[in-house]
C-alpha cells in the first residue's frame, strides 16, 4: 500500500467515532485534501532504520503527527483570516472549524501519548502558540514564524518514526528534518514533492550516530 494512502487511512480510522456527523464530515473532508507529507515522513523514517518495524504501530504514530499538524494548520488559518468578522454563515463555518481543530489536535495527542514523542508533541503546540503571539508584533517576520510550524512538525515526524525503530534522534537528524520543511513555501505539497528521494538514506546516515552502542559481552 502506498505510504500516503496508508497514512490517510490511519488518520481517518483514528477519527471514526467523531460525532456529530457534520463535524466528522468536515474533518474527513479536510483530511481528503491534506498533504500527507508529515505522516509519510514518519513512515519512511521508521522503515529506514528497521524494515521489519510493525506497520500498524508506525501508522498510528504517523496519524498522530498528521492530526496535530492539521489541527494547528487550521487554527493558523482561522487566526489569520478572522472569519468571525464576516457574515453569519462565515462565522458558523468558523465555529465548526475551530471545533474541528481542537478535535484534530487532541486526537493526535491521544495517539502519541504513550510514545517517546509525547513531550515533543506538547512542545510543538506550545511553540506554535508562542509564535502566533509574537506574530502580532508589527515588526515580526510573520512568514518565518508561520513556517516554524512545518519545521517543528517534520522534526516531530522523524522523531515519531525513529523512536518506533528504537532510535532516539539526535540534534543533527532533527535539524535535517526541520530543514526539509524550511525549503518549502506555502502549503505543504504532496509527499513525493515535499520529501526528496534520498530522505530515507539521509535519515539512516544521520541516525547511525544516535543508535545506542552494543553492550559489552
Amino acid at each position: 500500500m502506498d505510504d500516503a494512502v496508508r497514512a490517510r487511512r490511519a488518520a481517518r480510522d483514528a477519527l471514526a467515532d467523531i460525532e456529530p456527523e457534520r463535524l466528522g464530515e468536515a474533518i474527513r473532508d479536510r483530511l481528503s485534501d491534506a498533504s500527507m507529507a508529515p505522516s509519510v515522513l514518519t513512515l519512511v523514517s521508521a522503515r529506514a532504520l528497521d524494515a521489519a518495524v510493525d506497520p500498524d504501530t508506525v501508522a498510528e504514530r504517523a496519524a498522530g503527527v498528521q492530526l496535530i499538524y492539521e489541527g494547528l494548520r487550521l487554527t493558523r488559518t482561522l487566526t489569520h483570516t478572522e472569519p468571525w468578522l464576516g457574515d453569519d454563515e462565515a462565522a458558523r463555518r468558523a465555529d465548526l472549524d475551530i471545533l474541528a481543530a481542537d478535535v484534530l489536535v487532541s486526537r493526535g495527542f491521544y495517539l502519541l501519548a504513550r510514545t517517546e514523542t509525547a513531550e515533543r508533541a506538547v512542545e510543538v503546540v506550545r511553540a506554535f502558540g508562542r509564535d502566533q503571539t509574537r506574530r502580532r508584533d508589527p515588526e515580526a517576520d510573520a512568514r518565518a514564524l508561520d513556517r516554524n510550524l512545518e519545521a517543528d512538525v517534520f522534526a516531530l515526524a522523524v522523531a515519531a518514526g525513529t523512536t518506533a525503530a528504537g532510535v532516539t534522534p539526535g540534534a543533527e537528524l532533527l535539524e535535517y528534518a526541520a530543514g526539509l520543511a524550511s525549503e518549502l513555501d506555502g502549503d505543504l505539497p504532496p509527499p513525493d514533492t515535499a520529501l526528496p528521494d534520498a530522505v530515507a538514506d539521509r535519515v539512516l546516515a544521520l541516525a547511525d550516530g544516535d543508535a545506542a552502542p552494543p553492550a559489552d559481552p
